[in-house]
């Protein structure tokens, strides 16, 4: 049995539904639930056969319509449908899971993963592709531009010859105040050492740290405190001379290569210590020149104050304007590291929370990043802490979760990826057996009357899906944005959606519970819907009897219409 709801309006004439009769059921029937007057939108509800099989045909006229397909057309359509078998794609993993497991096997969480030395391989990017990965980061505070180009150019044959999806987020350096080469040394003890922005011809002296901002030795004071990667090792300033700075170390602790610093004073952080600092850097600029050459799907801003992109919060700055950043961008990241190096470590749960929280009612995607798996990097087992860590981002609906120096330069970037799959995995089922259905209402955002016909159809929808106990809602969309409203409600099941574009594709790999296909398609949705069922079914990746809502945004650009369809595959035997 199929059901359908038709929104249109009134000024051109609307789009026909051409439902086939099947001999298995009985005849057509229709309903109209309301009927608007003509300057407003106008609602028209039926009941039809199913698609699977047809000997003659019924149509649907709206109150204003008139017309139906020709039988010959619908030969066409039907011929194109059963030969076009493998003009559809999806990632590889996903459909053998589907294959595998059913709709409700697929995990909803994204995963992204930082690529470095101990991944920058094909075979290592492969074995991340297989495991998860739907986003590579390429972090530009490290490596050249040509290493990077490399890992690009990798991930996009992996994408090719594979048949994976994975997108690539270029992550920019930006306005922090970094350590530059260490010289060999990889820990700090109760010593003295000196921080410096001068330039060595030769070899650097013994504990000696070079600085990348030059108002160094300027901004500190005698007796700030210096904190290294977010605190992992801690310095007290005991001496300036000229431009070098003597520091001891309060908290040993080991040191990388290009961690950041921050400096805290009388309890607070110095805020004025990069005021000098623009936003995005001449490098950064630079890396961002060569991310679009490359052609990256997104691209991560550091110490953002008013720019758009994926916003990293990582700064008091970032958590004052939040809403506007937000607003502004096109999704954000959680900087849990940057983060606590700027507010009390205890206020790092509840600024997390409201990122999370906020990014939702804005419909933009959020990733909640930083040492989720920090003990990973050197053994293979996580703590139970940080499993608790990620379950907790997980119950907040987060968008994605990323691996930074886990997966960049651990000991076991595989198991690292395997873990945080298994919990998101765990932790989704457990919401889906509790049936914890969001019971927070969404705000509209939309600021025209369309953008809120396809709010509330969207919002309906993954309603109707939770209580329906549907397997899936089925999204055609151009660009991608009615799919992320649907992702926005965080509907009980996965949310397949349909596009055209390969780059619309990659970028859905980011959104929560999108399962992202490129599908060649046309403005006659029966033929999408036939055509899709088709192509799914041949792959294995339907069966009988599975339940599906469907929305489109395909009809946008010649008028305000979207429509919803119940669809109960039943295919008829031969």
């Amino acid at each position: 049995m199929s059901q359908s709801i038709q929104f249109s309006t009134p000024s051109r004439t609307p789009h026909l539904l051409h439902l086939p009769h099947s001999r298995f059921h009985r005849p057509l029937t229709s309903l109209s639930f309301r009927q608007f007057p003509l300057k407003y939108t106008s609602i028209r509800a039926s009941s039809s056969p199913d698609l699977g099989s047809s000997s003659s045909s019924q149509v649907l006229h709206s109150p204003n319509g008139t017309g139906a397909a020709k039988p010959e057309e619908r030969s066409v359509v039907a011929t194109a449908v059963s030969t076009d078998t493998a003009a559809i794609d999806v990632d590889t993993v996903t459909e053998a899971e589907l294959k595998e497991n059913g709709f409700r096997s697929t995990r909803r969480t994204k995963l992204i993963c930082t690529i470095g030395p101990a991944t920058c391989g094909f075979e290592q990017l492969e074995a991340l592709a297989e495991g998860g990965m739907n986003v590579a980061r390429l972090n530009m505070c490290h490596g050249t531009r040509e290493w990077h180009r490399d890992v690009i150019r990798s991930v996009r044959k992996l994408n090719e010859e594979k048949g994976f999806a994975v997108a690539i987020m270029m992550d920019t350096e930006g306005s922090e105040i970094h350590m530059g080469d260490l010289g060999g040394e990889s820990s700090a003890k109760s010593e003295v050492w000196t921080f410096t922005v001068r330039a060595f011809d030769s070899s650097r002296p013994a504990r000696t740290i070079s600085v990348s901002y030059d108002g160094f030795a300027e901004d500190v004071r005698v007796g700030d405190e210096l904190l290294v990667d977010g605190g992992m090792v801690r310095f007290e300033v005991i001496e300036k001379i000229g431009p070098d700075v003597k520091c001891l170390c309060t908290d040993p602790g080991l040191l990388l290569p290009r961690a950041n610093l921050t400096f805290w004073r009388d309890g607070s952080l110095v805020r004025e210590r990069n005021a000098m600092l623009p936003t995005i850097s001449s490098k950064d600029w630079l890396d961002i020149d060569f991310g679009i050459a490359e052609g990256v799907d997104f691209i991560a801003v550091s110490f953002v104050k008013d720019i758009g992109v994926i916003a990293k919060i990582e700064s008091i700055d970032s958590l004052t304007n939040l809403e506007e950043i937000i607003i502004a961008s096109d999704g954000a990241m959680v900087a849990r590291g940057d983060l606590g190096a700027q507010i009390p470590l205890e206020q790092v749960p509840a600024a997390q929370q409201r990122i999370v929280k906020v990014c939702r009612a804005l419909n933009k995607p959020v990733i909640v990043a930083s040492q989720l798996l920090e003990s990973m990097i050197e053994y293979p087992t996580p703590t139970r802490a940080e499993v608790a860590d990620v379950s907790e981002a997980v119950r907040q609906r987060s968008d994605a979760l990323m691996l930074s120096g886990e997966s960049a330069m651990g000991q076991f970037p595989d198991k690292a990826l395997t873990v945080l799959r298994s919990v998101s995995l765990r932790i989704e089922r457990w919401w889906r057996e509790e049936k914890r259905y969001e019971s927070t209402p969404l705000q509209p955002i939309g600021s025209g009357f369309s953008d809120r016909i396809s709010e509330e159809i969207c919002n309906s929808a993954a309603k109707m899906a939770n209580n329906l106990g549907v397997d899936a809602v089925f999204v055609y969309t151009k660009d991608g944005h009615m799919a992320s409203l649907v992702s926005r409600c965080r509907p009980d099941c996965p949310i397949f959606a349909f596009t055209t574009t390969t780059s619309v594709r990659r970028r859905l790999n980011l959104k929560w519970g999108l399962i992202p296909f490129r599908l060649s398609f046309s403005e006659d949705m029966e033929s999408n819907l036939n055509k899709t069922f088709s192509l799914l079914k041949s792959r294995g990746m339907i069966k009988s009897g599975d339940l599906v809502i469907a929305v489109s945004d395909m009809l946008q650009s010649i008028q305000t219409y979207f429509y919803i369809r119940f669809l109960r595959q039943q295919w008829t035997m031969p």
